[in-house]
């Protein structure tokens, strides 16, 4: 037989990585990893539930973008809301409270067992209508009974991109897999390893890229032994560079073909490098939720008005970095219906209570501000 997909190969499911290359990330994600934890205790308990919900939000609509479905933000965020008892919201959609359901069961009961029945339920959560986003049928909590393919294109210009296991051997696919997934010491290796290994299985008739980044959420939860490891969202990453997942997947799963068919290293370097850059903007995002505390720490005791305070919560919720063009006095008339004179006095006892500064390179009717944060 000719062999070209992974599982097709002898040796399989014996993969080979180069270590070499893997332990400089990985040494890089621990440090990364205990500079959050050690960020997070310098953050209120309350800002630290709200990015906990900012992150499962994005988690949630990115893995399913990934598989292109998009899903409704607000939806997300009330049901997230709801699950973690941050807001009372009784109205939720319940395609979206199943995807909530399992990953805050991944995040949250790491210490349970994972097993096939478990994956079942999540599945069956995924599609509590029986059917996905397009409107197939699927067969819910079930594994297949028919091929599956990823293919694009039709007729004679039809590309197969891969080919899963055929559902007569899927039993034992999954019994290989659970014995290695319970024998394996929990680490990041082993995250990398399962999100791959279950994506090659292909076990069920849709819904397989979801499940396995969620498999590798509740290793990563295993590793940290913290329901807090989601303050950062691999999926947000993996999306905005969803072209590499889907080339690193071919290039290892036999789409493109090399030289050792069951070396799977640059795929555990690409989840490697997308869980560090994960943790990268997550330490960007704790401690500028730290800057802003001490902001306001900073000039509790300032007789600050309202119209103040309200440009001031403005700028610091969007980023002071993202918030384009600065403040300026239309700006701030803009957002509180102020007179110019106002808004001229208002920015004038800002500057001498050192709340803002004067961007460099601006003066007279283009004069811009920004918050002067960590002074």
């Amino acid at each position: 037989m000719n062999k070209r997909w992974i599982w097709e190969f002898e040796n399989y499911p014996s993969f080979e990585y180069d270590v070499k290359n893997i332990n400089p990330l990985i040494k890089d994600i621990i440090f990364l990893q205990g500079t959050l934890s050690t960020l997070c205790s310098f953050a209120s308990k309350e800002k630290i539930q709200e990015k906990l919900a900012e992150t499962l939000t994005d988690e949630i609509i990115s893995s399913s973008a990934i598989e292109g479905e998009f899903l409704n933000r607000d939806s997300v965020r009330k049901s997230i809301a709801k699950k973690l008892g941050i807001e009372e919201y009784t109205n939720t959609d319940y395609v979206t409270d199943g995807l909530v359901s399992i990953l805050i069961d991944a995040c949250t009961n790491y210490n349970d067992e994972l097993d096939i029945e478990r994956l079942k339920k999540w599945h069956s959560a995924i599609f509590p209508t029986g059917r996905n986003h397009e409107g197939t049928k699927i067969d819910v909590g079930e594994l297949r009974g028919d091929n599956e393919m990823t293919v694009s294109g039709s007729g004679p210009k039809e590309i197969v991109y891969y080919q899963a296991p055929p559902p007569d051997i899927l039993f034992d696919e999954m019994v290989d897999f659970f014995d290695w997934f319970n024998k394996t010491e929990d680490g990041l290796i082993k995250a990398a390893i399962a999100h791959l290994w279950f994506l090659i299985i292909h076990p069920f008739d849709d819904g397989n890229g979801r499940i396995a980044r969620t498999i590798s959420e509740y290793v990563l939860a295993r590793v940290e032994n913290s329901y807090y490891s989601k303050i950062y969202s691999i999926s947000k990453t993996s999306y905005e560079r969803k072209k590499d997942y889907y080339e690193v997947l071919e290039k290892t799963t036999g789409f493109r073909k090399k030289d050792n068919p069951l070396d799977i290293t640059l795929w555990i370097e690409y989840f490697l490098k997308t869980l560090l850059k994960s943790l990268q903007e997550s330490r960007a995002g704790i401690q500028y939720i730290i800057e802003k505390t001490k902001f306001w720490d900073l000039h509790k005791d300032k007789d600050l008005n309202a119209r103040q305070i309200k440009v001031l919560n403005k700028v610091l919720d969007i980023g002071i970095e993202n918030y384009e063009g600065g403040i300026t006095k239309s700006k701030y008339v803009a957002i509180t219906k102020a007179s110019t004179s106002t808004a001229s006095n208002d920015l004038k006892q800002l500057l001498e209570w050192n709340c803002i500064k004067q961007i460099e390179g601006t003066s007279g009717r283009g004069t811009k501000y920004t918050i002067l944060l960590g002074n």
